[in-house]
């Protein structure tokens, strides 16, 4: 009888345990709920996507509330670390990297080849870091991207043709200034609306493609292998693909629109974007450094 009226109060005890934790995890969603809006509660300007319809961050008009909600989970939490930590990691281990790693390799490193790694570290984590900013406070998302376009081309194109300058400085002439338009472009108001969202994909698939036109120009003259020696093109070719499967994603509303609600927190289109995007700089680096190993890993002159 002892043994059975032990068990019994064990098995109170736990259900008594069950039933606590059950209780603290209802209390903290109904503290997110609390914290969180439905779509429809939200002003206009910030109704971006209808097939998101909850967890969303209430117009706070403060500083302190927009950081505060990196400590509760909406639907913007994943966008925000998704970006917040990768941009951490490219620029802490890019510098170590490229202070231990990649310019040490070879004696014949130049302040070029440190320019060219300086630029694309500080651009990506710029761009990662800039939106899981803007993301707090819902600004500069786009310019972000931006800089990191302009930041890979110019390395790339620093090593691609490194033996025809006046090639370099003419595509690096053309990505300022297709950058300075679309930076010009993405601080409109109108240009974060909703019905602007195909334009804005639009926008940054067609500057991604231009770096075509020097991958082709430099298949004419090197051939093929000859680019991929040098630049790391089939890096670059993964890049574009996942960059422009991002946009596709992020223009299509894949996958919320075919399951409302279910996305809202984790995995909606614009969080797979993001990772994308974190993906395709992975990539973008390697081909830099495979360039980077040709230029100077060969016993003959590369130019000659």
């Amino acid at each position: 009888m002892a043994v059975k009226n032990r068990n019994r109060q064990r098995g109170a005890g736990g259900s008594t345990g069950e039933i606590v934790t059950e209780a603290a995890k209802n209390a903290e969603k109904k503290v997110e709920e609390a914290l969180t809006v439905l779509l429809h509660e939200l002003p206009s300007w910030m109704q971006d996507n209808h097939f998101i319809v909850s967890g969303y961050r209430p117009q706070s008009f403060s500083f302190y509330k927009s950081f505060h909600s990196l400590t509760y989970l909406h639907n913007e939490t994943v966008n925000i670390y998704t970006h917040l930590l990768p941009a951490l990691l490219f620029l802490l281990f890019g510098t170590y990297a490229l202070q231990v790693h990649i310019l040490p390799r070879y004696p014949t490193s130049t302040a070029p080849d440190l320019l060219s790694f300086t630029c694309f570290f500080a651009s990506a984590g710029i761009c990662l870091g800039i939106p899981a900013i803007a993301t707090i406070g819902n600004k500069l998302d786009y310019l972000g991207i931006i800089i990191l376009i302009m930041g890979s081309f110019i390395p790339s194109v620093h090593y691609a043709f490194y033996c025809h300058r006046r090639l370099a400085y003419a595509y690096w002439s053309m990505i300022s200034f297709l950058g300075a338009g679309c930076a010009t472009v993405s601080v409109m108001p109108a240009f974060r609306t909703p019905a602007w969202r195909p334009f804005r994909a639009g926008l940054f698939v067609g500057m991604g493609l231009s770096s075509v036109l020097p991958v082709l120009h430099g298949v004419w003259i090197y051939g093929g292998r000859g680019m991929d020696e040098r630049m790391g093109m089939r890096w670059l070719i993964m890049e574009g693909l996942l960059y422009i499967a991002g946009a596709g994603i992020y223009a299509a509303r894949v996958p919320e629109r075919f399951a409302p609600r279910r996305f809202d927190l984790l995995g909606a289109s614009h969080q797979v974007f993001h990772c994308l995007v974190v993906a395709a700089a992975v990539s973008h680096l390697v081909g830099l450094v495979k360039g980077f190993d040709y230029l100077h890993g060969r016993d003959a002159q590369v130019c000659g």
